[in-house]
C-alpha cells in the first residue's frame, strides 16, 4: 500500500483494517465489500454513512449492510455527518455538508475508498425486507463535494429502474423504465456500468436502461435508498474500466 494512501485511510477511518479485511476499493484493480469480519450492530467501516440509519446486519449467517428506515426521521442526518464529510472531502466538507442536509429524505452511505470513479463497473447485492412507502435500493456515482450526484435505483414496491440526478437538493428523475421485476424478500444484482458519458443499468444480469449524460462521470461511489425502506445490502464491487471503448 502507497504511503499516500495509508494516510487517506486513517484520515477517513479505515486505519488498520485496510490492511486486514481486503475490502478496499482500489482505483485501478476490481475490488468487492463484503462485510463479514464487520460487528453486526456497528456502523460499517467501509462506509461513511452520511443520511440515515445504517448498520451491519445478518442475513442468515451472512452479514450484510442494512439501512433501517424503521428508525428513520424525515430530515435526520447520520451521526457524526461533520467528521464523516472532513473525511470523505478534506478542506471542502463544509460545501457537502450543507448540499447533504438537502437531501435528508434519502439515506446514503459513501465507499470510503473510491474517490473518483470514472469508468467501468459497480455493482452490488440488494434485497427488500419491509418498508410502506418505500423499498428503494440505488447506487451512487458522480458524487460531488457539493452534494450533486446521479443513482440508478431498484425497487420492489414499484417493479422499475429509474436514473435521477440530484442538483442542488432537488431530485428529478433523467430516465425511468417500468416492468422491471423485483420480488421483495429476494436477492437482486444491481449493475451500473460507466463508459464516459454513458450510463447502462442493470437488474439481475439484464440491461434496462440506458442514457448518456452531459459529461464524463467522474466522483465518489455509494449506496442509496429511500425513506422508510429496510434493505439489505452486500458484495459491494468497483471494478474500473482499463479503456473507455466508447
Amino acid at each position: 500500500m502507497s504511503t499516500k494512501r495509508w494516510i487517506f485511510a486513517w484520515a477517513i477511518g479505515l486505519g488498520p483494517a485496510l490492511l486486514s479485511s481486503g475490502a478496499a476499493l482500489g482505483a485501478s484493480t476490481t475490488s468487492v465489500v463484503g462485510f463479514e469480519k464487520e460487528q453486526v450492530g456497528t456502523e460499517p467501516s467501509s462506509f461513511a454513512p452520511v443520511v440515515g440509519v445504517w448498520r451491519v446486519g445478518k442475513d442468515g449467517d451472512n452479514k450484510v449492510l442494512v439501512v433501517d428506515g424503521g428508525k428513520w426521521k424525515q430530515g435526520q442526518p447520520s451521526a457524526g455527518l461533520a467528521d464523516k464529510a472532513r473525511g470523505l472531502y478534506g478542506e471542502r466538507y463544509a460545501e457537502f455538508l450543507d448540499s447533504i442536509k438537502s437531501y435528508a429524505y434519502f439515506p446514503l452511505a459513501v465507499a470510503k475508498d473510491a474517490d473518483d470513479f470514472k469508468n467501468g463497473e459497480i455493482t452490488c447485492r440488494f434485497k427488500g425486507m419491509a418498508g410502506r412507502i418505500d423499498q428503494g435500493a440505488g447506487i451512487v456515482f458522480n458524487l460531488k463535494p457539493n452534494g450533486d450526484y446521479l443513482v440508478v435505483r431498484a425497487n420492489p414496491l414499484e417493479n422499475n429502474l429509474v436514473l435521477f440526478k440530484y442538483v442542488h437538493g432537488k431530485r428529478s428523475s433523467v430516465e425511468w423504465v417500468r416492468n422491471v421485476p423485483t420480488e421483495t424478500l429476494k436477492w437482486h444484482d444491481l449493475k451500473v456500468v460507466v463508459k464516459g458519458k454513458h450510463i447502462q443499468g442493470y437488474l439481475d444480469g439484464k440491461l434496462y436502461l440506458e442514457y448518456d449524460w452531459t459529461e464524463s462521470i467522474s466522483g465518489r461511489v455509494g449506496v442509496w435508498s429511500k425513506a422508510d425502506s429496510v434493505v439489505y445490502f452486500d458484495d459491494f464491487t468497483v471494478k474500473p474500466a482499463t479503456r473507455v471503448t466508447r
